[in-house]
């Protein structure tokens, strides 16, 4: 049998193992939003023990690592479309969140962190002060 060797082929490949597809993704999926004074993010991170999932924050990068370990050599696979091994995810933190304070949980295989924004970036009233020594202008 005669077997042609597609370039597009081994490069469609390739790209799927370093950055997955839309059913198979090779990183941690989440999503972000505001919710009053704080940012909430979420991690997909279904089958993983919470134990074996890491997160650091230094200056102001918030860094989150997960393992999903692979299977034993004693079955045979019949399909493998999950992936396994280490997953990380860095997020650039902005100086108006508080990296002191983030809070996280892990519930039915979604990490949420939560984290807020820090007072000085709160908004605030500024009054204004009157010095009643002075003398209205006349026309």
């Amino acid at each position: 049998m005669l077997m042609r060797t597609d370039p597009f082929r081994e490069m469609d490949r390739l790209a799927q193992q370093v950055w997955g597809t839309q059913s198979r993704p090779s990183i941690m999926t989440m999503d972000a939003w505001r919710e009053g004074d704080e940012f909430v993010v979420e991690f997909d991170l279904p089958g993983i023990d919470p134990d074996k999932v890491d997160i650091d924050v230094e200056r102001h990068v918030l860094t989150v690592k997960a393992e999903r370990p692979s299977l034993n050599g004693e079955r045979e696979l019949v399909a493998a479309e999950r992936p396994r091994g280490v997953f990380s995810r860095q997020l650039i933190l902005g100086d108006n969140l508080d990296t002191e304070s983030v809070g996280a949980s892990y519930n039915a295989g979604v990490l949420t962190l939560r984290i807020p924004v820090a007072e000085q970036a709160k908004p605030r009233k500024i009054t204004i002060s009157t010095d009643d020594s002075q003398q209205a202008i006349s026309a």
